[in-house]
């Protein structure tokens, strides 16, 4: 998901108890029980809500061109910003009248909308779109008792980004498993410089240590979500993340989502205040050195930079590391249900799957990742890698809640300026508690 202060959605949950009741638009064209239209589409229209400019104008335009071929109706796309996407959401997906037919969803989000009946059941498609093909963890994210009601749109990994300079010249190799990588970046850690940038509140990453061995953030119990921040497992992860934050990193305990390839990339100085980053596939646009005709322009240089996948517990193996992306869903509100799976069919064809891939988009279909890779091998090897092995937040229906409190936050940053781990877990896990469910 994007980088954005999410608002509350308490007003979701009552505005769901009334999308049963709510009336169509009076002006609405005729259409058959099943929602297709009676004319063959010619006078029915199907709107599409995506977030932010992810999604590539050609790309778009391949969806309202392919549409009207199949369908023989017009597909209106919509741009939302991310920033107030969770109001307008819970705004209009509980009114017939104003939902979006289909929309794109931050993954943390889909299980807040999912959980009180927001989006429609497509358990009955859900082969035919790519079943267990899709990338499970965005899947799961979408679920509520099994049924799938928001399945996964694109994808972006989260990676390990490091100078082969730095480690080179230290004598380091990549790792292969998660304690070597610890040790690693501690051993190149100086008063200038990260050996590991982190921020002490960048949970969103420091997260992937509490997955890797074998901990939750919350988890279910028959009907109740609790959080699990007190677990064994979780609590031997955050005393890792905690270690490695006061040995490796040199970021402040305050600083949360970041921009931490500014730190690998070289400063005035000629040299990096980092030896090592995590960050989402797309920042190698974003890492390099500086062009000999533009000094204001970076190149990547592959002697300079590498990445991998961030390793797990055993050798051979991938953290879990928390994916960014979005899911997408068919609103429950919709009058146009069976339009709205025409455009879901679409969005999971080969050909637009392929489409996301050469764009640099993950694919939402596994089986399209050979193209996504040949785009651009250096990256999308390690991140394709590391998506197969993601893992999502809780899918909780009050986790925008939770994320909207900057509870997280608040904690991991209590964690990483040397606080008590098992009294900070007591103390969140009852803030949590009181908003998970």
């Amino acid at each position: 998901m994007k980088r954005t202060t999410i608002g509350t959605v308490a007003a979701l949950a009552a505005g769901a108890l009334v999308l049963a009741g709510c009336g169509g638009d009076s002006d609405a064209p005729s259409a058959d029980a099943d929602g297709s239209p009676t004319d063959g589409g010619q006078s029915q229209s199907l709107t599409l809500w995506l977030m932010g400019g992810d999604t590539p104008d050609e790309l778009r335009d391949y969806l309202r061109d392919t549409f009207a071929e199949e369908t023989g109706a017009e597909l209106v796309i919509e741009e939302q910003d991310w920033a107030d996407a969770v109001t307008k959401l819970t705004t209009a997906l509980p009114d017939a009248g104003a939902t979006p037919d289909v929309t794109e969803i931050g993954n943390t989000w889909a299980s807040t909308f999912t959980g009180v009946g927001a989006f429609s059941d497509l358990s009955d498609i859900y082969d035919e779109l790519g079943g267990e093909d899709l990338l499970q963890s965005f899947v799961a994210a979408g679920d509520v008792d099994g049924a799938h009601h928001a399945l996964p749109y694109y994808f972006g990994s989260r990676l390990i980004w490091y100078r082969k300079d730095v480690w080179q010249e230290a004598g380091l190799e990549v790792p292969t498993t998660l304690a070597e990588f610890n040790d690693t970046v501690t051993q190149l850690r100086t008063d200038d410089r990260s050996g590991f940038y982190l921020g002490g509140e960048d949970w969103r990453n420091g997260i992937s240590w509490i997955f890797a061995n074998g901990g939750e953030l919350a988890v279910k119990e028959g009907d109740t979500w609790v959080s699990s921040l007190s677990d064994p497992a979780t609590q031997e992860g955050l005393a890792q993340f905690q270690q490695l934050f006061t040995d490796a990193s040199n970021a402040p305990a305050t600083e949360s989502d970041s921009t931490p390839w500014v730190n690998i990339n070289n400063n005035d100085d000629g040299v990096p205040e980092a030896a090592t980053i995590i960050a989402p596939g797309w920042a190698y646009w974003s890492i390099g050195l500086p062009s000999e005709e533009d000094p204001d322009v970076l190149e990547w240089d592959d002697e300079t930079f590498g990445v991998f996948a961030l390793p797990g517990t055993e050798e051979g193996t991938v953290a879990p590391v928390f994916a960014g992306g979005s899911n997408i869903a068919i609103s429950a509100a919709s009058e146009k249900q069976e339009l709205a799976r025409d455009l879901l069919r679409i969005i999971f064809s080969e050909e637009y799957q392929t489409m996301l891939a050469e764009n640099g988009l993950g694919p939402a279909n596994t089986q399209y990742l050979d193209a996504f890779v040949a785009l651009n091998p250096t990256v999308n090897e390690a991140a394709a890698e590391a998506a197969l092995g993601s893992k999502l937040t809780p899918a909780a229906p009050g986790w925008a809640a939770v994320e909207g409190a900057t509870l997280l936050e608040e904690f991991f940053g209590k964690v990483a300026e040397g606080g008590d781990i098992a009294q900070l877990a007591a103390e969140y896990d009852e803030q949590l508690d009181a908003l998970l469910n």
